[in-house]
C-alpha cells in the first residue's frame, strides 16, 4: 500500500533509508567536509562545487539532521514557547508575535499548550530540555518552571506575568494602572456597586489588576463588597454560571469589570440572558481586548495589550539573554491602550 509523502507524491509503504551528507558527498563527487560546508555555508566552498552539492542534495531529497547539528555543536537553532491556552486569542497572538520575532533571527520555534496546568507545564519544559532549545519564552503558572529551566542552563524570559523578577527576564503590561484606571471611568461615571470578575489574584497578572480595581474603589470612597469579587473561574461557561447567579440577584451590581476577555465574554452573555441592556442597565469593561468586542452592539471598553508585540519583545529579550547571560534581569513593560466603546454609560436610578 502507497502513503502521501510531505511534498506530495506518492511513496513505497516500506521505510525509505533517508539520505546522509556522505551520499550528497558521494553523489556530488567532493569530500564530507567540502559537503557540509557548501551546505551549512560556513567555510570556504568553489562557487560551482557549492552549486554541485545543492543539486545533489535537492536530487537526494536530502534534510539536515538538525539534532546531530545541534549535538556536535552544542547550540541549538529553536526556542521553546510555553503559553497557557491557544484557544484565547491573547495567547494565539502572543505565539504569533513570538514566531516573526524567532524566525527574524534565524531561530525556528517549538510551541507548546499547557492549559494552565502545572503538570503539563512541567512536562513541556522536561520536553524543552531533551531537545536541547537555545531558551524559552513563557507565561508561567508556577516558579518551578523557571527554575527547572535555568538549573539546566537555558535561559528564561517570563511574559505576561512574573513568578522568578529576580531571576529571569520578564515582558508585561502595568496591569494594576490600567485596572486603576478603566474602574476609575465606572467610578467618575457615578457607579458605586462594581463588581469584579476575575479568575485568580496569585499571579501577578490577577494579582494588580485587583489591586487597581481597589486603589480606584478607595480613591473614590467606595467601601469594597466582597460580594461583588467574584472569583469566576478559566473559562467562559463557569464565567457566564458566576455572572447569572449575581445578576440575578435584586442588588444586582450596575457595572462589571471583567479581569480578562474569556470573562468578559461570559458576564456578556450572561447579562443578554437576564435581559440586562449594555449600557442602560450594565456597564461592562474588560481588560483585555477581543476580536468579538468591537463585532457586537455596543462594543465593549476595554484594556488592549498588544499580545503580539509581548511575543516579539521577548524573543529580542531571550536573544539578549543568550547573547549575555550575565546581565542582570530586565523587565519590559509594554504600554497599554483603553479603547473606548459603548459598554459604559452612568447607572440608571431604580424605581
Amino acid at each position: 500500500m502507497a502513503q502521501d509523502t510531505y511534498d506530495g507524491s506518492v511513496a513505497p509503504a516500506s521505510p525509505v533509508r533517508r539520505a546522509t551528507i556522505k551520499d550528497v558527498a558521494e553523489a556530488a563527487g567532493v569530500s564530507r567536509s567540502t559537503a557540509s560546508r557548501a551546505l551549512t555555508g560556513r567555510g570556504y566552498v568553489a562557487e560551482g562545487v557549492r552549486s554541485r552539492v545543492l543539486k545533489a542534495a535537492k536530487k537526494l531529497r536530502y534534510v539536515p539532521d538538525a539534532t546531530a547539528r545541534h549535538l556536535k555543536q552544542q547550540v541549538s537553532l529553536s526556542i521553546g514557547v510555553l503559553v497557557s491556552d491557544l484557544r484565547n486569542s491573547f495567547y494565539a497572538e502572543l505565539a504569533a508575535g513570538a514566531g516573526e520575532a524567532s524566525r527574524a533571527h534565524g531561530y525556528s520555534m517549538m510551541l507548546a499548550d499547557d492549559g494552565g496546568l502545572v503538570d503539563d507545564e512541567a512536562s513541556a519544559a522536561e520536553a524543552f530540555v531533551a531537545l536541547r532549545v537555545a531558551g524559552v519564552v513563557v507565561t508561567p503558572v508556577s516558579r518551578a518552571v523557571s527554575d527547572y529551566l535555568r538549573r539546566h542552563g537555558i535561559p528564561v524570559v517570563e511574559v505576561d506575568r512574573q513568578f522568578a523578577p529576580e531571576e529571569c527576564d520578564a515582558v508585561v503590561v502595568d496591569n494594576r494602572a490600567a485596572a486603576r484606571r478603566v474602574t476609575e471611568q465606572l467610578t467618575e461615571l457615578g457607579h458605586r456597586r462594581i463588581a469584579l470578575f476575575i479568575d485568580e489574584t496569585d499571579w501577578t497578572t490577577g494579582h494588580d489588576r485587583y489591586r487597581g480595581y481597589r486603589e480606584a474603589l478607595d480613591a473614590a470612597g467606595i467601601e469594597e463588597d466582597p460580594s461583588l469579587v467574584v472569583s469566576s473561574g478559566w473559562d467562559v461557561e463557569t464565567a457566564y454560571n458566576a455572572a447569572l447567579r449575581l445578576l440575578g440577584t435584586e442588588d444586582r451590581p450596575t457595572a462589571v469589570f471583567a479581569a480578562n476577555n474569556v470573562l468578559a465574554e461570559g458576564v456578556w452573555r450572561a447579562a443578554a440572558k437576564v435581559k440586562l441592556g449594555i449600557p442602560a442597565d450594565l456597564s461592562v469593561v474588560s481588560f483585555d481586548d477581543a476580536p468579538w468586542m468591537s463585532m457586537v452592539e455596543p462594543g465593549v471598553t476595554a484594556v488592549a495589550q498588544d499580545a503580539s508585540a509581548l511575543g516579539r519583545v521577548a524573543v529580542e529579550r531571550l536573544m539578549r539573554r543568550i547573547a549575555d547571560p550575565a546581565d542582570a534581569p530586565v523587565a519590559d513593560v509594554i504600554p497599554v491602550e483603553i479603547i473606548q466603546r459603548g459598554s459604559t454609560a452612568p447607572p440608571r436610578e431604580r424605581g
